[in-house]
């Protein structure tokens, strides 16, 4: 195995020998061999072993393990212990999923802090193969069934093409101690289930299991390859971006094959979770969204625009007093100077009768049943309206900002239409200028 080992990182990952690299050891099996194999190799290796105390005298057991371990190869050891069933309350999470966020947020700071290249884990075909199945179980993509990464960043998992044969093997010929976690004979945990009553079926019924799954990764890679090919044709074609919105035009995502497989593959990583619902808004109303924890997906017209939500959270009225000069808003700067020449107008900058405001202003967003008296026009209008006869989207009318006098009146829509109220006449004797920058 040491001879395929050296191998494959020549040919795969040559610049772990010239890396700095922290190797997390769990003090089993698969971990103790990858420890010794890097050794073998004589890579800058380090070792990181985290004590998330879930199983009492023996969790501490391993820590003195992996000590003496780092101490028979003159190896540098880190030792973090962690109370996890505590984070796991607190986060809601699994006790799985909490030793996982703590185990790798440690290693991302060792790294960080003490200027490893890259992380090593012991996974391997065996693990590739459980996840396989783990996500084939629970309804997945194209990357749930491509299973492990070789590398994410600077987490890399060199002994992935090894079965856990190989492995135990080469640490039976070298006589090689490890720790046994008795939690892994437990058949609770799905993965320790499939490992334990599913998988040995399979390899019963067909021995070459583990050979034909890693050509079927390679198929799989190879398919992976040819779709992300396609969704940059497809990204090219139908989608524009507006400061932090995109929009995704629905006629020409309708011309594709498969339409609602591209929206997946493009709006997967936003975190939105009811599919079904997502592709029904290509034939939905206008005004119909989608919510995942921090975007919105709305149609809108020939658009599914994808936005934050989170910004017009948080958003709160901004108060501007008498002879105040600026103002920071989302939209920009906003400055009022009094002068004495009337300059250029337009939908950033506009001039106002300073007499006949009435302060405190206020920039604030707008609410069901505002109207104001469009400048250029008689009459009043309902700002809804005057949106909808403006075309403006839905993310553009909830970034809108207006600023408005004590009474509520609106003064202006930034960055658009001031209101005629306010206009200067031939009985002005104070100009404002209000003036909106980025």
């Amino acid at each position: 195995m040491f001879n395929r080992f050296n191998e494959h990182i020549e040919n795969n990952f040559p610049f772990l020998k010239k890396g700095k690299l922290l190797i997390a050891i769990s003090g089993g099996l698969d971990s103790v061999v990858l420890a010794h194999l890097c050794h073998q190799l004589k890579l800058n290796i380090s070792l990181a072993h985290c004590n998330f105390n879930l199983r009492g005298a023996e969790s501490d057991t391993d820590e003195e393990f992996v000590l003496s371990l780092a101490e028979d190869l003159d190896l540098e050891v880190f030792v973090e212990s962690f109370d996890t069933e505590s984070y796991a309350n607190q986060s809601k999470l699994s006790i799985q999923m909490a030793a996982r966020e703590l185990r790798y947020k440690w290693f991302a700071d060792l790294a960080e802090q003490l200027h490893f290249d890259y992380i090593l884990t012991a996974h391997h075909a065996d693990d590739n193969l459980e996840t396989f199945l783990i996500n084939l179980s629970r309804g997945t993509g194209l990357d749930g069934l491509i299973g492990i990464p070789e590398q994410n960043n600077n987490i890399v998992r060199p002994l992935l093409p090894f079965s856990q044969d190989d492995i135990l093997q080469y640490a039976q010929q070298h006589k090689i101690e490890w720790r046994e976690d008795s939690s892994n004979a437990s058949t609770k945990y799905l993965r320790n289930k499939l490992r334990h009553d599913v998988i040995p079926v399979l390899k019963e019924l067909n021995p070459k299991l583990l050979q034909n799954f890693n050509k079927t990764q390679n198929y799989l890679h190879s398919s992976k390859t040819i779709l992300e090919d396609a969704m940059l044709r497809f990204q090219k074609k139908v989608i524009t971006v507006d400061g932090d919105n995109i929009f995704l035009d629905i006629k020409k995502i309708k011309t594709f094959s498969e339409p609602n497989a591209y929206l997946y593959e493009l709006l997967k990583d936003f975190g939105f979770t009811e599919w079904e619902d997502v592709y029904s808004l290509l034939d939905a109303q206008s005004g119909k969204f989608v919510k995942s924890e921090s975007y919105r997906l709305i149609k809108d017209r020939q658009h599914l625009i994808v936005t934050s939500i989170t910004a017009n959270e948080s958003f709160q009225p901004i108060e501007v007093i008498k002879n105040e000069t600026s103002v920071l808003t989302s939209l920009g700067k906003l400055t009022l100077q009094e002068v004495e020449v009337v300059g250029s107008a337009n939908s950033s900058t506009i001039f106002v009768d300073k007499d006949l405001l009435k302060y405190p202003l206020s920039v604030r967003k707008w609410k069901k049943g505002d109207y104001f008296y469009p400048f250029g026009m008689t009459g009043k209008k309902k700002l809804s309206k005057f949106f909808k006869d403006e075309k403006w989207s839905l993310p553009e009318k909830e970034e809108a900002l207006l600023l408005v006098s004590n009474k509520e009146e609106i003064i202006w829509i930034l960055n658009s239409r001031m209101d005629n109220r306010f206009k200067l006449t031939n009985n002005t004797n104070s100009i404002l200028k209000i003036e909106l920058t980025q």
